[in-house]
């Protein structure tokens, strides 16, 4: 503990000198993929009408079999490039055709009728719509790659999505429930795997994004040392990195699900965890401890003065803090908050009394709310924080190597600094 301790009060001696803040990355959560999925699905149709009027004048056909079997070979080829089933998104395009056929099929019948009369941009159909539909189409093999696990599960909230992102003014229920029916054909053609992310070209980082100075989520994004070093690791691997929201409660599950390759945050490697799941070398070990009002200190100092009825004891869903009040706690009242990036000031407005955490977020809270103090000189359960990986997918040959040259160059501990300069 009094090495941490050392450590940890010689980076905030550092604050004052530290150079730039770590970047803030956008966090995706299921919605968020989604809504990508079914943007672009619209953002191609909504094209269409440009497309009928740049046909129109040089009496071209809407139906153009040879341009259409190109277009679903090419995003079939890119599709299993990507690491996705071919075949599911070669449908999935076809569909999106016979829809775009039809648009342009009926402002021809209204055209024929009434005479041409459109009042939208005129674009060049070879040298601006086309290449226009092929960046919209390689965008959307990305985000179907990203958001497979969770098309496959036929998720409830993919209705009313669609609804909301397929306009009525170009999508009927039919064809919403058409794609609808396509996108739950997705699947990703191996498990998870190094060689599968390097051709997608893109590192998954799962993080809860509740835990200072490690990863936590704001207005504009997700942000800390943990996230800085994975973005870090994914440039090094010439990948781009997309951090996707998970949460303690279901992080091995979203693992299990194949939501992220790795995760960050300020994960603890424990029995549990590790029996399903790999890690990587350790990035930092320390231990439970309490933290609670200053004014408490001298009448919560040990641990049996918490655990009684009158102390009321906080903690965030799904994680070791949980565990740790279930297991070592018998008689305090214990109180679920599902937010960790505000449950301290429950402790602040006396709705709460104590939270036991780990010493790395006691000593940052502690630094930043004056009113609140660690209660406890001991620390329980030390426990190594690591980068969690998807097991048997050739994530530590690749992580740990990088890591700890990282390690050796004080990278981790001089990001750490950054975050809490801000």
């Amino acid at each position: 503990m009094a090495a941490l301790a050392s450590a940890l009060v010689g980076l905030f001696g550092t604050f004052a000198r530290a150079a730039d803040a770590p970047a803030v990355e956008p966090l995706l959560g299921p919605a968020t993929l989604l809504e990508r999925v079914f943007a672009l699905a619209d953002e191609r149709l909504a094209l269409m009408p440009a497309v009928a009027a740049a046909k129109w004048p040089r009496h071209l056909p809407v139906t153009d079999e040879a341009r259409e079997a190109a277009v679903v070979k090419s995003v079939g080829e890119r599709a299993r490039a990507s690491g996705l089933e071919a075949g599911p998104v070669e449908r999935l395009f076809m569909l999106q055709i016979r829809i775009a056929r039809s648009v342009q099929e009926q402002l021809y019948r209204q055209w024929d009728s009434s005479g041409f009369a459109y009042a939208g941009e005129r674009l060049d159909l070879g040298s601006e719509l086309r290449p226009r539909l092929d960046g919209i189409s390689a965008a959307l093999i990305e985000a179907l790659y990203l958001a497979a696990p969770l098309v496959a599960s036929g998720p409830p909230s993919a209705s009313e999505l669609a609804q909301r992102f397929l306009p009525p003014e170009r999508w009927n229920d039919a064809d919403r429930a058409e794609l609808l029916a396509a996108l739950a054909s997705i699947r990703y053609a191996s498990p998870p795997s190094v060689e599968r992310a390097r051709a997608a070209g893109i590192l998954r980082v799962g993080t809860p994004a509740d835990y200072a100075p490690f990863s936590v989520a704001g207005a504009a994004g997700v942000s800390g040392a943990d996230v800085e070093l994975a973005r870090q690791l994914g440039a090094a691997l010439s990948l781009r990195t997309v951090f996707v929201h998970t949460s303690w409660r279901a992080l091995m599950q979203d693992l299990r699900a194949d939501r992220f390759d790795v995760a960050v945050g300020g994960i603890s490697v424990t029995p549990a965890r590790a029996a399903v799941a790999a890690f990587s070398v350790p990035l930092l070990r320390s231990g439970k401890t309490a933290i609670g009002r200053c004014a408490d200190a001298r009448r919560l100092d040990r641990l049996a003065a918490i655990d009684r009825k009158s102390v009321t004891v906080i903690f965030n869903p799904g994680g070791t803090n949980e565990a740790f009040a279930h297991s070592r706690l018998h008689a305090a009242r214990l109180l679920e908050y599902a937010d960790n990036r505000t449950v301290f000031e429950e402790i602040v407005a006396r709705r709460a009394d104590v939270m036991f955490t780990d010493e790395t977020e006691v000593a940052l809270v502690t630094h930043r709310h004056p009113e609140l103090c660690r209660l406890l000189r001991d620390s329980y359960e030390q426990a190594d924080k690591a980068v969690l990986l998807a097991p048997d997918a050739g994530w530590a040959a690749v992580v740990d190597p990088w890591l700890t040259e990282q390690l050796r160059a004080g990278t981790p501990a001089r990001l750490l600094s950054e975050y809490l300069a801000r």
